[in-house]
Formats: structure tokens, C-alpha cells, sequence
């Protein structure tokens, strides 16, 4: 039976229009799961409804967290945020943490993921490379160097790759029980993942926008292990 992956989606502050790019559905459904789109929600009882009818997640990109979540006041470079998404994402991250359900988080999902277990981000990065490429989605932006003894190293057979990028937020300290397993020439952190086993990975890239095989079989590897835990 295919598995149903949650993603999770942006909502407009004024409009309360939701929005997600059509990519993420279409990279769970090529990798043979079910998408189901997670409205961001404030009451509790409705994030664990939203947590108990999924297999697998998937935190999707968007703009920055709220700096508040690791303790520190807002820098000037910081962008829009959403407080009921924050909420939503971090509440739903726990659950799925605390379940041993797998997670793949996506740019700002790997933020949330780090954030959610007790990390810290960079509010602003300033390191003299660009994170943010100004070119289509689907330009390889610069190179990432990935541990190849790490679940990402075993999912992607390399250990260099060429990304997009488009972030200016990034993971700083390291959450408990999470290890680095992908940097940037710049030292910038491009992957983490649970040290402790099962498929709990973010990536700052966009595999959705990509078509190479180690994108592709990043998303095959969260319906594999969500059809698991569905078996469980």
C-alpha cells in the first residue's frame, strides 16, 4: 500500500491563501507515495489529526523562522515570518521526532527540523558566497561535499555533488543527536540527519527542482521508509 507523505505549505499573513509548489506532489508521487498538503493550524488537537493520518513528512521550503524558537532577537536581515506556520511545523516536527516516523525537510524544512530538536540557525549568512542563486530553479549553483558513510552518503552514492541554492538562513549549532553529513566550499552545513537511525534527513537544497538520481532517490528513500512504518 503506498504511504501517505504530509507536506507541509506556506500561508499568506493577509490573505490566508495557502501556496506550494506543485514540484514537492509530483517528486512524492514519481517516488510512489501519496501527498497530502498540511494547512497550518494552531490548535493541537488538529496538528496531532494531521500528524495520525501520515506515514511519512516532508518540510517543505519557504521564508524565515522566527529566531525567537532558539532564543535570540530579530536581526535586521530577517525576512517575513508566519507564526502559525512556525508553530505548526515545530509542533508537528516533535511529534514525528518523538514517533520515529520519517522526516525529509527541504530548505527551510531542514531549519525547521534543526530548530524543532534543539538547534540554532544563522539568522543572516554572511561568508562571502552566495546562497541565494538569482538563476532558474533547476541551476546547479555550487558544490557540496557529503560524508559517505552517512544515510545521505549511502541514499545519493557521492560524495560531491553540485546543488541549487536558495537560502539565507542555515543551520548553526547542531541540534542533539543530529550530525552534519553535507557542507558547502564555505563550510556552511548542507545536510544534516538523526544520528541514532531511520530516515530523518534535511537537505538546504531543492531536490524537487532537480531530476539527477541522488535527488530522486532522496524522496524514494522517505516513501520507502514511511511504507515501513506503515507496515509497523
Amino acid at each position: 500500500m503506498k504511504p501517505v507523505i504530509g507536506i507541509t505549505c506556506a500561508i499568506s499573513g493577509e490573505s490566508g491563501q495557502l501556496t506550494l509548489r506543485r514540484q514537492y506532489l509530483d517528486a512524492v508521487i514519481k517516488a510512489g507515495g501519496i501527498p497530502v498538503v498540511l494547512p497550518p493550524m494552531q490548535e493541537i488537537g488538529l496538528v496531532s489529526g494531521c500528524f495520525s493520518i501520515c506515514q511519512g513528512f516532508l518540510l517543505s521550503g519557504g521564508g524565515d523562522l522566527d529566531p525567537g524558537y532558539w532564543g535570540e532577537l530579530p536581526s535586521p536581515a530577517l525576512g517575513p515570518i508566519s507564526p502559525v506556520r512556525d508553530h505548526f511545523e515545530i509542533v508537528l516536527t516533535r511529534m514525528a521526532l518523538a514517533s520515529g516516523r520519517p522526516i525529509l525537510g527541504i530548505c527551510r524544512g531542514i531549519q525547521v527540523l534543526n530548530v524543532a530538536a534543539g538547534g540554532t540557525l544563522f539568522q543572516d549568512l554572511q561568508t562571502g558566497m552566495s546562497h541565494q542563486q538569482n538563476a532558474p530553479r533547476n541551476h546547479l549553483f555550487h558544490d557540496i561535499f557529503i560524508e559517505k558513510d552517512s544515510t545521505l552518503g549511502r541514499i545519493c552514492h557521492v560524495s560531491r555533488m553540485r546543488v541549487n541554492s536558495f537560502h539565507h538562513q542555515a543551520v548553526k549549532q547542531l541540534a542533539p543527536g543530529f550530525i552534519a553529513t553535507a557542507m558547502s566550499p564555505d563550510g556552511v552545513v548542507e545536510a544534516i540527519e538523526l544520528d541514532s537511525g531511520g530516515f530523518v534527513v534535511g537537505v538546504q537544497w531543492h531536490p524537487e527542482d532537480l531530476e539527477d538520481f541522488a535527488s530522486r532517490a532522496l524522496f524514494e528513500a522517505l516513501v520507502i521508509s514511511s511504507r515501513l512504518q506503515s507496515s509497523r
